[in-house]
């Protein structure tokens, strides 16, 4: 299963009822692969997963397949901290179509390192599908390890990782220690470039919502040896990731949509929309790439 280079989380889009808006999805489904999402996520954290029901997500799952209609991978977010209901879901999922998994960390419960293999090894057995672990501490509290990570990549059906650590030195080590076709994947849009060029194939990004295009220039200047381009490129949009993240996400990326006519609602609590002078922030921002 090839991810590509930017793989987008998406947000899920919401009517002005704070329900799943099926429509707004099909208009930003065609937003993300116009300008050069090569995957995307479905019910990822930028898609606000924990506050969705299961009957939202396999829902969303479905509707995405459909809709997507085999352009791109439909990457579906089924992890939990919860492994007994994420191979549940999981196995909805597949029966749905999508054409891989992404397993976050079980947060809350901060598992041991044996813990978190054998949560991911006991999923990965009960699915066909391609499956990607997510690390990312800063929102689970737990961090999974270097070690960890290259023991799970022996597994045959775990291909790749998201990894949100901000961790240089784990994510090389990573790199170093699993077969080529293991994938790793930047979870932070701002570390995309670093990543790459200590050997990582990418980016599962949130601005690549809004600057899709351009990460995929940055990524591919450097893959060619435009090593000065790639980074002008990565110094150009900066400013704009870290606007992206500015608030709690993924209300700013939500706003940021609407700016740029692509209307994909609110937020749902505990997260809320924008103040005006965030709003004002992440307009100024938006209105530098256009």
């Amino acid at each position: 299963m090839n991810f590509g280079q930017v793989v987008t989380a998406m947000v899920t889009p919401f009517d002005n009822k704070q329900n799943v808006d099926l429509n707004k999805t099909t208009t930003l489904i065609e937003h993300l692969i116009h300008k050069g999402s090569d995957a995307i996520v479905v019910s990822g954290t930028t898609g606000e997963s924990p506050t969705l029901t299961k009957e939202e997500k396999l829902t969303l799952f479905e509707h995405c397949v459909k809709v997507v209609n085999g352009r791109v991978p439909v990457i579906a977010g089924t992890g939990s901290n919860n492994t007994s209901e994420s191979i549940a879901l999981t196995k909805e999922a597949e029966k749905l179509g999508v054409d891989a998994i992404m397993l976050v960390t079980p947060y809350y419960n901060k598992p041991s390192q044996r813990m978190l293999y054998e949560h991911f090894k006991v999923i990965a057995q009960e699915t066909s599908l391609p499956v990607m672990p997510y690390n990312v501490p800063g929102r689970t509290a737990v961090n999974m390890q270097a070690e960890t990570t290259i023991a799970l990549s022996k597994i045959d059906n775990i291909v790749a990782v998201k990894e949100a650590s901000g961790n240089l030195e784990q994510i090389t080590k990573i790199i170093a220690e699993t077969d080529a076709g293991f994938k790793v994947y930047s979870g932070d849009d701002s570390l995309t470039l670093p990543i790459v060029a200590v050997g990582g194939d990418g980016i599962v990004s949130v601005s690549s919502h809004i600057i899709g295009e351009e990460m995929q220039e940055m990524v591919t200047a450097y893959k060619n040896g435009n090593i000065v381009e790639a980074a002008r490129i990565h110094q150009e949009i900066l400013p704009v990731i870290q606007g992206m993240f500015s608030a709690p996400s993924p209300s700013p990326v939500k706003a940021a949509l609407q700016l740029i006519g692509v209307d994909v609602g609110s937020v749902r609590q505990p997260i809320l929309p924008l103040t005006e002078e965030e709003l004002a922030y992440v307009s100024s921002l938006v209105k530098q790439t256009s």
